[in-house]
């Protein structure tokens, strides 16, 4: 297993993460177990907020929190000097809960009911990124009602799509987010944007994609966002304030992976922005950009125990773990690979390869195929790789199973940042209706 930030081989042989031995942290948490590595999650946050200070610009790094949300972590992102990107009333309250302030908040989504505009507007967050123009008209009469004026953003969709390491621009108008540009909506939304009395266009936003691993996506999505700016101003006479790339910025998983450094996406971003707006004499506005699993995403380790064991002779050897699908869904949803270890005996040379299977009932809950190990015993503790960024975030009870602790590790100290599920929790919003009360109250006095 590939070893991030903190994490070591200590002295016993086992699995060390910012100073904690994973072994001891799996007997006094319990397992699973989300680990998360303080140090190198700020080391992320400084990575991105320094490579954009030496570039002169004006700029916001938002910490998109669908990533992974609790109120710790808000609590870094305001620290480190970020803002924070939100997608739901439930990320809103664990910001504003955490005293998160309201006016680093950006609210993205593309279908935000009248409830949560409500509550964004009383919050006084700093921007809406609208999606639609249902949205559009929707915010501008909420926010009269409240007599303000509410900041946005258009998220408008350049035509370019990047993954890992391909990029295409096309004229694909097909997704559910955003204003195309290929066909005329976008601009169409700035027009009716300034015929609205209660919403202030500070400028748009665009995405291309995630585990993005080069740098020409971005540089083709400025391209295209710049001459959109461009064709605005000369013809609506409108300057935008602020231009936002989004995210999608990738993080090693496995061999093969291969991420640039912060700061070549972040000075590919810049330099192509100075340029293309250089290129139409339009003054280079306010840089923003949303990382998330880039900032969260190998600094979380996930620690399982080892339970029971099938060999099939000459086919393969299943291992299960104590969790599965339920705190790490990414494999059977997408098929996301993963490296590991066991964290008792990371030291031992690996003997036989097996796969890692979950214990829910399905016969879809694999968390590794094909994974070299020592030989493993019930008992070994595995330990997980880079499950920080949509782990917990998309966590479930499937099966009723607890969801896991989370430990933020820093200098040899844990810090649990969020309990482990009780039995009570799982059962707290059941209810049982008085009809059924008496039947089973019936039933007992026959």
């Amino acid at each position: 297993m590939y070893m991030h930030g903190t994490s070591k081989i200590n002295d016993k042989g086992h699995l060390e993460i910012g100073g904690c031995d994973a072994v001891d942290l799996a007997k006094t948490f319990g397992t699973p177990l989300y680990v998360m590595d303080e140090a190198l999650i700020r080391r992320r946050c400084r990575e991105f907020v320094d490579a954009f200070r030496t570039s002169g610009l004006k700029f916001e790094v938002a910490y998109a929190s669908k990533a992974f949300c609790t109120m710790a972590m808000c609590r870094i992102v305001e620290e480190e000097g970020m803002s924070l990107d939100v997608v739901s009333d439930g990320e809103l309250h664990t910001a504003l809960q955490a005293g998160f302030p309201a006016e680093r908040i950006h609210f993205h989504g593309n279908n935000k009911t009248p409830h949560e505009i409500e509550m964004a507007l009383d919050a006084k967050i700093g921007c809406f990124v609208v999606d639609n123009f249902v949205e559009l008209h929707m915010l501008n009469a909420l926010a009269g009602e409240k007599r303000v004026k509410a900041k946005m953003l258009f998220r408008i969709t350049p035509g370019v799509e990047a993954h890992t390491h391909e990029f295409i621009s096309t004229g694909q108008i097909d997704s559910k987010f955003g204003f195309d540009m290929g066909n005329g909506a976008a601009y169409r939304a700035v027009e009716e944007a300034l015929k609205l009395e209660h919403v202030e266009l500070l400028g748009v936003h665009s995405h291309i994609g995630s585990q993005i691993f080069e740098v020409a996506g971005f540089q083709a999505a400025a391209e295209k966002v710049v001459a959109f700016a461009a064709k605005v101003r000369d013809e609506l006479n409108v300057t935008f304030k602020v231009i936002n790339l989004g995210g999608g910025f990738g993080i090693r998983y496995v061999e093969g992976d291969t991420p640039l450094p912060v700061s070549d996406y972040v000075g590919a971003i810049v330099s192509s922005v100075k340029t293309e707006f250089g290129r139409f004499g339009y003054p280079v506005p306010e840089i923003w950009i949303e990382p998330g699993r880039s900032i969260v995403g190998d600094a979380g380790t996930t620690l399982y125990t080892v339970g029971t064991f099938k060999d099939i002779p000459g086919v393969r050897k299943y291992v299960s773990v104590d969790g599965g699908m339920t705190d790490n869904p990414r494999p059977a949803l997408y098929q996301a690979q993963y490296e590991g270890m066991l964290a008792n005996r990371a030291g031992d040379a690996n003997e036989e390869v097996v796969s890692i299977a979950g214990k829910c009932c399905e016969s879809g809950d694999m968390l590794i195929w094909d994974i070299e190990l020592p030989r493993v015993s019930s008992g070994d503790i595995l330990a997980v790789a880079c499950t920080g960024a949509y782990n917990y975030a998309m966590a479930s009870n499937y099966n009723r199973i607890r969801r896991p602790a989370v430990v933020f590790v820093k200098d040899g100290q844990a810090d649990v940042v969020v309990k482990r599920e009780s039995y009570d929790d799982i059962v707290g919003n059941d209810v049982i209706p008085d009809r059924m009360k008496q039947v089973v109250k019936s039933v007992q006095q026959a």
